[in-house]
């Protein structure tokens, strides 16, 4: 199953609010949902935090679920998609802006099934390897280590790991390698949990494998559009 994630930001002259609520009330609705090849569908809101100035990177977040390769080509040359989404798209979102990466995604801290709602509140965070270090190595390292000191931290309820599908590497390096899915209960387990020392060592361990100028999060709040259960 191809996890797709999707990162957009506002067209200009569009508010944040004006933005997420037409992602979630209108072209999620009305045009994205009706490609008949994607299983599972959710536009994530982003979350102010504490301390949050400026314009962020991205203002929300889009999981797509799609069956194999053949099935996503193929929702690229339905009518849903050509006349619909993709013409919807400059009505809302800064296209120029946008960060696209197919992933393969592995639990690691399961929590609630698949098929039922999640926790308030997740933080992705999307993480380049630091240069010099193999593909394969990083992957390991995420699986076995930084896994466990993630799940480990106070308040996770779930956490997912995205790795970048191997068939972007075949046409040129991807700009991020993977993308970690945390939840929690709600903004302030969110924000205690990244001030405890179990934290800290997890970042102190992807300090070791990862570019930090290539390392940013992102909270979010899920809305699920077709699921949470595949159509």
């Amino acid at each position: 199953m191809i996890h797709q994630l999707i990162f957009a930001h506002p067209r200009p002259g569009m508010t944040e609010q004006e933005f997420q609520r037409y992602w979630v009330e209108e072209h999620a609705v009305r045009y994205a949902s009706k490609i008949p090849q994607i299983k599972r569908y959710a536009v994530d809101t982003r979350v102010a935090r504490p301390g949050d100035t400026g314009d962020p990177l991205w203002s929300g977040a889009a999981e797509i679920w799609l069956e194999n390769e053949e099935e996503q080509l193929a929702s690229l040359q339905t009518p849903e998609f050509l006349e619909g989404a993709r013409l919807d798209e400059p009505r809302w979102a800064a296209f120029w802006r946008s960060l696209v990466l197919d992933t393969d995604t592995e639990v690691v801290l399961q929590g609630q099934p698949d098929d039922e709602l999640q926790p308030g509140i997740k933080l992705i965070t999307l993480a380049k390897r630091r240069e010099g270090l193999p593909l394969a190595e990083f992957r390991s390292h995420q699986r076995e280590t930084q896994a466990k000191l993630t799940a480990a931290v106070p308040g996770v309820r779930r956490c997912l790991q995205s790795f970048t599908r191997d068939s972007w590497y075949a046409v040129s390096e991807p700009p991020f390698d993977a993308a970690t899915h945390v939840w929690f209960d709600d903004l302030p387990a969110l924000e205690a949990a990244l001030l405890s020392p179990e934290q800290t060592r997890a970042d102190e361990d992807r300090a070791e494998i990862v570019n930090p100028r290539y390392l940013h999060s992102l909270a979010l709040r899920q809305h699920w559009i077709i699921g949470p259960g595949s159509r």
